[in-house]
Formats: C-alpha cells, sequence, structure tokens
C-alpha cells in the first residue's frame, strides 16, 4: 500500500479535547424532572434513561480505553481527487487468501460500530474459517473523513469514491458489508460496479412484501405482521429527528455541535429505539452509545452527518427505491434480519430486490449488528463467503 494518496493515521484525541468534555457535561443542568408526570416513553426516551446515561458519561467512562481499542487496528487517510478525505480502519490479514472486505456505518453509527469485528474477521482463530482485508471508512461527513466537498454530494458519490479506495489499497474485486444508509452504497456497488464489487452482505434492506392476493393478511407470516406493523409505527411516530435533518441541519447543527448532551441525546434516541431490548440492559451498550457521542463531539461532525437525510431518499420511498429496476442489485447478496431491526424485512420481500442469494433470521439483535451481535455477523459474513465468494469471481 504504498500509493501517495494514502497515508497513516492514528486517532489520538488530546487530553485538553478530553478534559474540556467532562468540564462541559460537569457544568451541564439536565431537565429538573420529566416533562409530565409519569411521562414513560411517550414523548420519547425515559427521563431515566437520559439521566442514567448523564451520569455515566461524567462517572464511568473513560475515552482513552476506547481510542486503545479504536487502534487496534492500523488506520489511514485517503485523499480522493484533492478535495476529500477520507478516514478508514484497514485490518490487513496475515492470510494470502484473505477476501478484500469493506464494512460500511451508517447514522447515528461510525466506523466505531466495527471495533469487535474487524480483527476477528482479518485473522481468525481457526484457520478452517474465511479470513479477510477488512476495510472500514467513515463516510464523508463523518468520524475523521472530510465534510462532503459539496451539496448535492449522494450516497451514490460515496460509493464511487469507496470503490475508487478499494482500487487503490490494490483489491480489484470486493465483498461489501454494510445496514442503514449503507445499504444504498452497497446497492450501488451491486448494480454499477459489479466488475469490483462481486458480493454483499446486508443487515438492513428495505424492500417492499409482495402484493396481498384474495387471501388477503392470512398469506403474511406472524414475522411479517409484525414487521409491517412496526414499519407503520416508525414512519407515523419516530420520524420527527428525519424531517429535521432533512429540511434544517443547520439549525440543530448548530445547536448541537459543542453540546455533548445535546448529541448524546439526539443520536442516542435511536440507540434506545432500535437495539434490541437485552442488549440495552448491558454496560457494553451504554459504553458504545457514549463512546459513539464521543466521536460526533470531538470531530465536529454532527452536523455534516445529517445531509444523508437531506440530500438522498426519504424513508417512506426507501422500499419503492429498492424495487427500481436500475436498482436491482445483479451480484449475489445475503441479507440477515435482525429482530429489533426498525425494518427486519422477510425473505420473500427481500429478493424482490435483488439477486438474494442468502437468508437468515436472527432474534436478538437489532439496528446495529455488528456492534450488538458481532458474533452473529462474523459467522454470517463466514457463511455467505464460504457460500458464494469463489464462484462470484470465477
Amino acid at each position: 500500500m504504498a500509493d501517495a494518496e494514502i497515508k497513516p493515521f492514528k486517532v489520538d484525541i488530546t487530553k485538553d479535547e478530553v478534559d474540556r468534555l467532562k468540564r462541559k457535561l460537569k457544568d451541564t443542568r439536565l431537565p429538573p424532572k420529566p416533562i409530565v408526570p409519569e411521562a414513560g416513553n411517550k414523548y420519547g426516551p425515559t427521563y431515566e434513561w437520559g439521566k442514567n446515561l448523564y451520569d455515566a458519561w461524567i462517572n464511568d467512562f473513560d475515552w482513552y480505553g476506547h481510542q486503545d481499542r479504536i487502534n487496534s487496528a492500523p488506520h489511514f487517510i485517503y485523499e480522493h481527487q484533492k478535495d476529500l478525505k477520507i478516514h478508514f480502519v484497514h485490518a490487513r490479514s496475515k492470510r494470502e487468501d484473505a477476501i478484500p472486505l469493506i464494512m460500511c456505518h451508517g447514522w447515528p453509527g461510525s466506523f466505531y460500530e466495527f471495533n469487535q469485528v474487524w480483527n476477528q474477521l482479518a485473522n481468525p482463530e481457526d484457520p478452517k474459517q474465511p479470513a479477510f482485508h477488512v476495510v472500514v471508512p467513515s463516510l464523508p461527513g463523518y468520524g475523521f473523513s472530510d465534510w462532503p466537498p459539496r451539496a448535492k454530494w449522494t450516497l451514490q458519490d460515496t460509493a464511487a469514491v469507496f470503490n475508487t479506495l478499494m482500487h487503490k489499497l490494490g483489491y480489484k474485486q470486493y465483498y461489501f458489508q454494510g445496514g442503514d444508509w449503507s445499504h444504498w452504497i452497497g446497492r450501488e456497488m451491486g448494480t454499477r460496479y459489479t466488475d469490483s464489487c462481486k458480493l454483499i452482505h446486508f443487515n438492513f434492506a428495505p424492500s417492499p412484501l409482495p402484493p396481498l392476493s384474495r387471501r388477503g393478511r392470512q398469506e403474511y407470516t406472524d414475522r411479517e405482521l409484525e414487521v409491517k406493523g412496526r414499519v407503520d409505527d416508525w414512519l407515523e411516530d419516530h420520524m420527527g429527528y428525519a424531517i429535521e435533518m432533512r429540511t434544517r441541519p443547520h439549525t440543530i447543527g448548530f445547536g448541537f455541535n459543542d453540546n455533548p448532551m445535546g448529541i448524546l441525546m439526539w443520536i442516542g434516541e435511536k440507540y434506545n429505539e432500535a437495539a434490541g431490548p437485552e442488549n440495552q440492559k448491558k454496560r457494553h451498550w451504554t459504553q458504545h452509545i457514549l463512546a459513539t457521542a464521543s466521536i460526533y463531539y470531538f470531530t465536529d461532525t454532527i452536523m455534516p452527518s445529517m445531509l444523508c437525510y437531506y440530500e438522498n431518499v426519504r424513508h417512506e420511498h426507501f422500499a419503492d427505491f429498492a424495487m427500481e429496476p436500475s436498482n436491482r442489485i445483479t451480484v449475489p447478496f445475503g441479507f440477515t434480519s435482525f429482530w429489533w431491526d426498525t425494518e427486519p424485512s422477510s425473505k420473500r420481500a427481500v429478493e424482490r430486490t435483488g439477486n438474494l442469494v442468502y437468508y437468515k433470521e436472527r432474534d436478538d439483535g437489532g439496528h446495529y449488528a455488528a456492534a450488538e451481535d458481532p458474533a452473529g455477523i462474523i459467522e454470517d459474513v463466514r457463511e455467505l463467503a464460504v457460500q458464494e465468494w469463489h464462484k462470484a469471481i470465477a
């Protein structure tokens, strides 16, 4: 990897910045009580949830422990055409037969979502398991990547940059994994970069169920009915955050940029709503949320991260967009349906949008699959590779 456009990088947040975050948190005045008596979760996350996160950030959070985990694999900066620098993790395998794999996050995630999987995928303990050269970039406007260089920057533009990055790393053919907004990056790669992107795994794939026949709702499985109801509820009662970001990102960007608790509650609400309930009881999950909020705070990226909502397809049009013939995935792809996701979908829905060759259902994790169920994502990425990689590149 001797390309002059790619330079080593290390995440190194100064003590002054960490101390400043601590000071701002300690100087924060929280609302004195819930908005109304017995508010519960009707008005957003419960008051207790927000207060407990705040207390944990002050009393039970060590940034440098997370920074050590972040730096457990090498980091680099790729300068794309002089106007965009992309940060990425590159966990290269020791094995010559390793498969190039790019793993991408969405909102409100970050590259840190994959910290429990990049080294395990690169160098598995069992030599019979496939190994991977794992590349985890920060999307433009996130983390240590530059902000998008112009207005109307879409996820399709990001797909073109990431495809070029993989080529710069010497990976002419590669495997893609992602969810959330990165579903659209993978879909672009699987329709227009098929000489390079040979295999895809999603943990989020918005897709419409086939039309009902005269038998009506009885044709749908219990899981499909649950998902349909959940999607309807999400679009009706949980989209305030998306509407604000796709219309007035400057407004909330100014409000949140130097406001740690603002960032925490803005992104934390989604970690509260879209993760599995058992994960939410764990200290590890609290720590992950706090580390992610810290990354947004330290890098001044809560505002530019909102551009995904401003410049791309709206949530209510996700399934229709995936069904457009021009967006149909032609390379082999797999999908894991996590029960607690916002839209777990089903096999016969997802297969309508492309060349689905692998499908699995998991009942524990949710929207943040690599962070919630790293062992499950590792297993599914490996299974799909064993099943399809050599056929795909033949």
